[in-house]
């Protein structure tokens, strides 16, 4: 079985050249294949960037709220996510590391709304004065960037390691693309479907590639072209 990405609002899966095993750590059985060969993924960064308009849209206030919503909901389902953990080869306290501490990233997060206005942008620091007389002034304003954040993340930190980067982009209204480590991208796509299957996050607010070589040189020549 080939592990499935979600891209461009649909869970889709690559074909089997260059697929990568997936082992269980225990037992040593082969789990399924990683590979994203054959999906477009040049449209599906496209597709995070013309819906993270809804997301950019938001105030902090939203997102912050909307953020400590996706954390409740994905600790009341924790036990699932431990069960699939220890076939990475990690034990309780590894998984609670990873997990309950990913969670914990949303929370403190969501926190942070208590710093910023209710609208979609940051007015920082004071005006500055640029000419005699106060005629010509500036002032900075913290403003989400339409693009999209695309995120490399570790095999040691499936959960952990995804959450703690899209906490942050969620936060400042940047949809991501998650690109796994094919060891235990298994445990990241069960997570990224509750995710999904939740409803809480805006479409396109979250997508998930599950095939990090192949991704990475499409992603590298897409940048080079």
């Amino acid at each position: 079985m080939i592990l499935p990405s979600y891209i461009n609002g649909q869970w889709l899966t690559g074909d089997d050249r260059n697929a990568r095993n997936m082992y269980d750590a225990i037992t040593g059985d082969v789990i399924g294949l990683t590979s994203t060969e054959g999906l477009d993924i040049a449209s599906a960064l496209q597709y995070g960037r013309d819906n993270g308009k809804i997301l950019r849209d938001m105030t902090f206030q939203q997102r912050g709220n909307m953020i400590k919503k996706l954390a409740l909901y994905l600790t009341k389902r924790k036990e699932q996510f431990y069960e699939i953990s220890y076939r990475t080869g990690a034990t309780r306290i590894d998984s609670w590391i990873d997990i309950e501490g990913g969670f914990g990233n949303l929370f403190a997060n969501a926190s942070l709304r208590k710093l910023f206005p209710d609208q979609s942008y940051a007015v920082e620091g004071e005006p500055i004065d640029l000419s005699r007389g106060g005629r010509f002034m500036a002032h900075h304003l913290l403003v989400p960037k339409k693009g999209v954040a695309v995120h490399i993340n570790a095999f040691n930190f499936p959960v952990w390691g995804m959450l703690e980067k899209c906490a942050v982009n969620w936060m400042a209204g940047m949809p991501a693309v998650v690109l796994p480590a094919p060891q235990t991208a298994f445990l990241t796509e069960a997570v990224v479907r509750e995710i999904i299957n939740s409803g809480i996050l805006p479409e396109g607010s979250l997508q998930l590639l599950s095939g990090l070589l192949q991704v990475f040189w499409t992603l590298y020549n897409l940048k080079m072209s």
